[in-house]
């Protein structure tokens, strides 16, 4: 049996083009919800403050996601990773909770409350003239621009149900050539599947802060105030982290995985913070129409952290325990040696082993 080839195969293709499509469909709605607002009300008014932030926030969000969800898709083909597939089920999940709590944050950002009242005893009057972008009737802003955010969760929904069916034929499609890069000792397959999940885990940890930051960074536009410092200084201390994590769990570094698991705890320490941040003190009211989104992301962002620790910690049980070699296996000397370990009628060669860099089935 022959090793399919990267995106030769109609579960790998089918994968990848629900991504791109729903990609396209999502992008477009959130583009055009902003549009809208961009082109009815001047988001640099002072008296809306930060409210009208919500969909700069989460047209940022969104286009960041779905770049990092298909660099992430192919990723995983070509390494046949399948724990980093199922990861990608996960982080979509969550794209379609933070797609149904915009349309809350955007009838907070637009609605004025004080025409709520009037709506009630005549929903026409309140969408008159000015009135149009600020009621929530439904000949109002509000009501044009949610048509557009309901589609969002809707279309990632459907593509959640797509994507599952191609990883259930990706995981039949990969299990066959499982292992080999590793030998059949159990034990050895165990610390290997805790290794690829301390390498998905710190991908998905790099996007949680790439786009937690964003947002603040877009939200709080002050240089001067000490929360915009405190978030541009944090930006190199953790992508420094990741990497170094990175490098320490693949290469079997232990001063380097020490000094890394202890940055994660203050990476916790910050996260938290930040939740705090928007729910106390003066700067929550800053973020009014972001909170229910950066919330999310926070806690997301500290328990992946936390769950990083906790399997950084497993992994670091395992160093020096004869893996080493699996785990810097060049990826195109492993696919070169997976070509050669057949003969051109199909039959396993007997000098060569398959080392192809996969997920444990």
């Amino acid at each position: 049996m022959a090793i399919e080839p990267f995106l030769g195969t109609r579960a790998q293709l089918g994968f990848i083009a629900t991504i791109v499509v729903q990609s396209i469909i999502v992008l477009t709605m959130v583009a055009i919800a902003f549009g809208l607002v961009e082109s009815n009300l001047d988001t640099n008014d002072e008296a809306y403050g930060n409210k009208l932030k919500t969909l700069p926030c989460y047209f940022a969000m969104f286009g960041l996601a779905e770049l990092f969800e298909l660099v992430m898709g192919l990723d995983a083909l070509k390494l046949r990773n399948i724990i980093q597939l199922i990861g990608i089920l996960i982080f979509h999940a969550m794209l379609i909770v933070s797609a149904v709590l915009q349309i809350r944050q955007t009838k907070t950002a637009l609605v004025d409350p004080t025409n709520l009242l009037g709506e009630r005893q005549n929903p026409n009057d309140s969408c008159v003239g000015d009135g149009y972008k600020t009621c929530s009737g439904p000949n109002g802003l509000y009501a044009l621009v949610s048509k557009f955010l309901i589609v969002v969760p809707v279309v990632l929904a459907a593509s959640l149900l797509g994507m599952c069916y191609f990883v259930r034929e990706l995981y039949h499609e990969f299990g066959w050539a499982v292992f080999h890069v590793i030998g059949a000792d159990p034990r050895m397959k165990e610390m290997y599947r805790w290794y690829q999940i301390m390498v998905c885990l710190l991908k998905f940890d790099f996007f949680c802060f790439i786009a937690l930051t964003m947002q603040l960074l877009i939200v709080v536009l002050n240089r001067s105030s000490p929360e915009f410092v405190l978030t541009v200084a944090a930006i190199p201390i953790v992508l420094l982290l990741l990497i170094a994590c990175g490098i320490a769990v693949k290469h079997e570094v232990k001063w380097l995985m020490t000094c890394s698991l202890v940055l994660m705890l203050g990476a916790q320490a910050y996260f938290l913070y930040k939740f705090s941040r928007l729910f106390i003190g003066k700067t929550r009211t800053q973020y009014v129409s972001t909170r229910a989104t950066l919330a999310t992301v926070s806690i997301i962002a500290f328990l992946m952290v936390f769950a990083s620790f906790a399997v950084g910690l497993r992994c670091f049980a395992d160093f020096d325990k004869g893996l080493k070699k699996s785990k810097t296996q060049d990826v195109e000397v492993a696919k070169r040696q997976s070509k050669a370990a057949f003969s051109p009628e199909g039959t396993p060669g007997t000098d060569h082993m398959l080392e192809q860099r996969m997920s444990i089935e």
